[in-house]
């Protein structure tokens, strides 16, 4: 009875992770979107910025590497919740990509919207994710 009742609540901490990695990728779109739109509707003008070069440099190689060990602690401890956060973490190391060649961009030949541009690129990506992860729909192969 007790393991029944322990089964269930882990299941059910488990459903409740994976809706709110689900509402903070849904969150991270609203705020890529809206903070892309204002940038490019503003013109807003980045600085160029070599320490937001090497960290974006440093989180792309870092969180590839930390999404890799969410996946293998997920598969060996069964959590789609633990799996959905490796995914949200994968979308950060893509999110550095863009950042990246937005600044690269920016910085060498002054194209102050590549940066936004990319940024809503991303969007479609995150959202789907983000409605996977409230689904529940998770896979150990999708990475």
């Amino acid at each position: 009875m007790r393991a029944e009742q322990a089964g269930k609540n882990i299941e059910r901490a488990e459903q409740t992770a994976l809706k709110l990695v689900g509402i903070s990728l849904l969150l991270l779109a609203a705020y890529v979107s809206f903070d892309a739109i204002k940038s490019l509707i503003t013109s807003e003008q980045p600085q160029r910025s070599i320490v937001g070069i090497a960290l974006s440099v440093v989180s792309l190689i870092v969180m590839p590497l930390l999404a890799s060990a969410k996946r293998r602690t997920a598969a060996e401890l069964n959590s789609a919740a633990l799996h959905a956060d490796s995914r949200q973490t994968s979308i950060c190391a893509y999110l550095s990509a863009i950042l990246l060649g937005g600044l690269l961009l920016n910085a060498a030949l002054g194209w102050w919207w590549a940066d936004p541009v990319a940024a809503l690129t991303m969007v479609p990506i995150i959202v789907k994710e983000g409605r996977e992860a409230l689904r529940g729909e998770t896979c150990a192969d999708c990475d």
